[in-house]
């Protein structure tokens, strides 16, 4: 039963994200010109490669800042969530129920609030236009999210694991390593996805906290490259590709960790 609600979850995600795919891969093969006939060509028939010969000169250095970013904010995000939600989970920490409270409220703050707040104080820290300052910017969307999600995962291990690590003479930390990391893979693997995923799409937090001086994430790449190159549609499209398929491609190899780690705990036995 498990194993047939995967195939047909991971099925749906594959199709769910190749589709909209396939419509951007076909309008970037096709000369600019062709996009604006009332019949536009269901097949790239006459295809270039112009489009992502641009796409590649003008957003590759974008795209490895993208990578860089994303990447940073995945290592923060779990370095960070991983022990407070193993805390909150399994050890009595006074006024656990009202921090986990208080990390639904804070996901409920509008982004641009955010945004605001932290341009004055990354302004006064020298953190515009800075690798570490948009990581810490992203993190502080990511990481209550992957604390609730971890914690809904490390309520439902066991307590007998760590009370007998426990009575080996484990300290917390080492329980913390041997115990609750290995059995929260599926669970660690969701976070950390979710982590890349929302600092690989975010536009709010790059737009507001770069300049352009120093380096732009890809979002704030296409968003200029579409404002300089509004009729070059076939380059656009090769760039969204191009900002696409890393997303794409590690969400479906990763989507039996997914749900696993979406669906555990949720159901005790």
């Amino acid at each position: 039963m498990k194993a047939g609600t995967r195939t047909v979850a991971g099925v749906l995600t594959v199709a769910v994200l190749l589709f909209p795919l396939y419509w951007m891969v076909n309008a970037s093969l096709q000369p600019s010109g062709a996009l604006l006939r009332p019949d536009p060509a269901f097949f790239p028939v006459d295809g270039t490669l112009d489009g992502y010969r641009k796409a590649l000169s003008s957003q590759g250095p974008h795209l490895l800042s993208s990578v860089v970013v994303a990447l940073g904010t995945v290592l923060v995000s779990l370095a960070i969530a991983a022990p407070a939600s193993y805390a909150l989970a399994q050890l009595k920490v006074r006024g656990g129920p009202a921090l986990v409270f208080v990390l639904l409220i804070v996901q409920m703050i509008p982004g641009i609030v955010m945004a605001n707040a932290l341009y004055t104080v990354f302004s006064n820290l020298g953190l515009i236009d800075n690798y570490l300052g948009l990581v810490l910017a992203d993190s502080t969307a990511t990481i209550p999210f992957a604390v609730l999600l971890l914690r809904a995962f490390m309520v439902s291990v066991p307590k007998e694991l760590t009370e007998a690590s426990r009575v080996d003479g484990a300290g917390y930390w080492r329980t913390f390593f041997s115990i609750i990391l290995p059995v929260s893979r599926n669970a660690l693997v969701t976070a950390g996805l979710f982590s890349f995923l929302f600092a690989w799409a975010d536009f709010l937090f790059a737009v507001t906290l770069t300049t352009g001086q120093t380096f732009e994430p890809i979002t704030v790449g296409i968003y200029r490259f579409v404002g300089n190159q509004s009729a070059d549609w076939n380059g656009i499209m090769a760039t969204a590709v191009l900002a696409a398929v890393p997303a794409a491609v590690l969400l479906v190899v990763a989507q039996r960790y997914v749900v696993a780690g979406l669906t555990s705990g949720a159901v005790k036995d």
